[in-house]
């Protein structure tokens, strides 16, 4: 590993910038989910005509609970794509500054490795491979 010339203060404000970046989608992604609940809710129920008299998710409430539910996997794995991403690179930049390649290299690689998605109440990967849809 002898091809290494990083620019350590540039990385550390584009991990600067880019974790700022991973934490405002966060944020969305957390008032998304509870957004899409309250619509869902507000957005009214069907009843049976026949008894007993229990009410379901409308048509539009269950569309929404439908979207969040196909693409809760895919934001999970977009924010653990992203930790794993800061992380390594600012693991493997510490142990470059330490000048340490072997470990910043074996960084570099575990982040690069394929999160792995395990979202509660849910079995299997739906048919999906890789947890990208």
């Amino acid at each position: 590993m002898t091809g290494w010339d990083i620019d350590v203060a540039g990385v550390r404000g584009v991990l600067r910038k880019t974790g700022t970046a991973a934490k405002n989608l966060s944020d969305t992604g957390t008032a998304m989910q509870g957004n899409l609940e309250e619509a869902a809710s507000a957005a009214g129920t069907l009843t049976s005509q026949y008894g007993p008299y229990t009410s379901t998710a409308g048509v539009v409430g269950s569309a929404l609970g439908e979207f969040l539910q196909h693409w809760s996997r895919d934001l999970v794995y977009i924010a653990k794509r992203a930790s794993r991403s800061l992380n390594g690179a600012a693991e493997a930049t510490g142990h470059y500054v330490q000048g340490d390649l072997e470990l910043a290299a074996n960084a570099q690689h575990q982040a690069a490795k394929e999160p792995k998605v395990d979202l509660p109440g849910v079995s299997g990967n739906g048919g999906r491979t890789g947890g990208r849809g």
